[in-house]
């Protein structure tokens, strides 16, 4: 069945994805609505003269093919794009977009593997090159403001030999991740070398505006850190079971760390340090999407791709 999903309302676009999973051709034409927005565009010299190549049938050429009026270069939805030099059919990247974002904790590359069928290492390309789009490019995500809680935890680790206990906690060979929640608003994590003072206060002062205010636990590494913010900086004793000081709290923060670390290990069991930071930034677009149906963070996932490329060495 083929859908033209040009007339589909915004409430209706998660009707219209499943069917675009089934059919390439409506695929093809779903990925060039959302990206395009109804006005395709050459992506080699961005003019708006194109045109659909026809095969000799009048249907649509096999391999979906643009052609420009003024460089006279011929194109697909994929140029320019995280899906640029794939062959992976696009009803399979639709599925997949779809599935990164309305699983509340992701979707393994094993499961799209089993679900599209395609190999192990295809499902790994794909859902790398999703996590990609999922994540603003530097510099580009706005400021945090308002209270802020900051927090950090540890992903990974090899267990105790023989134990199978892994060691929570600093001084261990899990990796740390910080992180800093606008309370109602948007989060920030990344992976970083150390917990040390130079390293928090250094990613606050990146990320966070200066009329915020600040809240942590007692780590000593905070220390100083309100004098650069206007709301200052206020603190919670974990060491003393102190959890909440009327509005002082890291609560927030830690619940975005649980949920990061159930779909890291019910999902996807385990994360290599050298992927983490895009596994981060797939968790962190659905939280900053939280308030979005499942197709309009799905859509906005697919226009993430856009002039994107990812290519990680062998």
């Amino acid at each position: 069945m083929k859908i033209n999903t040009a007339h589909l309302e915004k409430s209706e676009i998660i009707e219209g994805i499943p069917l675009a999973c089934a059919d390439e051709t409506t695929a093809v034409e779903f990925f060039e609505e959302q990206i395009w927005q109804g006005k395709p565009v050459c992506p080699h010299c961005k003019s708006e003269k194109v045109y659909q190549m026809k095969a000799a049938s009048g249907q649509r050429n096999k391999r979906f093919l643009w052609r420009c009026h003024d460089c006279k270069d011929q194109f697909t939805i994929r140029i320019g794009t995280v899906l640029e030099e794939s062959r992976i059919p696009l009803r399979h990247w639709v599925y997949a977009f779809w599935r990164a974002s309305s699983s509340k904790k992701g979707v393994s590359a094993l499961e799209i593997k089993r679900q599209c069928q395609i190999s192990y290492p295809s499902a790994l390309f794909l859902m790398n090159r999703i996590r990609f789009a999922m994540t603003p490019e530097s510099g580009k995500s706005p400021m945090l403001a308002g209270i802020v809680e900051c927090d950090e935890t540890y992903i990974g680790g090899k267990p105790r030999h023989g134990t199978g206990y892994h060691k929570p906690g600093r001084g261990t060979s899990k990796t740390p991740v910080f992180g800093m929640v606008e309370r109602g608003g948007n989060i920030r994590r990344r992976v970083v070398a150390n917990v040390s003072g130079k390293t928090l206060k250094g990613a606050i002062r990146e990320c966070v505006a200066k009329s915020a205010t600040i809240m942590t636990d007692e780590w000593p590494a905070y220390r100083g850190v309100g004098k650069d913010f206007s709301g200052g900086h206020h603190f919670v004793n974990h060491g003393t079971k102190q959890y909440a000081d009327g509005a002082v709290s890291t609560n927030t923060a830690e619940s975005s760390f649980a949920i990061l670390k159930r779909g890291i290990m019910g999902i996807f069991h385990a994360v290599s340090k050298e992927h983490l930071h895009r596994y981060i930034g797939e968790f962190d677009f659905r939280w900053n999407t939280r308030f979005l149906n499942d197709g309009e963070r799905t859509v906005l996932a697919m226009q993430g791709a856009i002039g994107k490329r990812l290519v990680i060495p062998a």
